[in-house]
């Protein structure tokens, strides 16, 4: 069973983009079943997500930090009408993040849930 979380800043991010935790829980569903956007390679994967009553095509684009087998993180999120990608630089700095992130023990995990630095959303199969 794989554990789904959002960041403090994905989730005021989604917030604003009306993209609700069903689509993002039904995001890693597909991821489980092999429809992953892109792999950009150390555990930071794309997935575009369907935003209510736009669809994929006008939706947003996120990028997850994710093992691939119990935990997954959704760290950023874009608009597709806001910019295309990030660049090199950035993704240097989400894959720093995801190795952190993938490294946190179950009491860290706990600790961090605590203090609202991660939500967890659900679980998946």
């Amino acid at each position: 069973m794989r554990r789904v979380f959002k960041t403090r800043s994905f989730a005021r991010w989604a917030s604003k983009a009306n993209l609700v935790d069903a689509a993002l829980c039904a995001a890693v569903e597909e991821m489980s079943n092999g429809l992953v956007d892109s792999d950009l390679g150390s555990g930071v994967v794309k997935k575009r997500i369907a935003v209510p009553g736009r669809g994929k095509r006008g939706g947003a684009r996120t990028l997850l930090a994710t093992n691939k087998a119990s935990r997954c993180f959704f760290m950023f999120g874009l608009e597709k009408n806001e910019r295309d990608n990030i660049d090199a630089r950035e993704l240097e700095a989400l894959q720093t993040l995801v190795k952190n992130y993938l490294a946190l023990t179950a009491s860290q995990l706990n600790e961090a849930l605590t203090t609202k630095v991660f939500e967890e959303i659900c679980h998946v199969h």
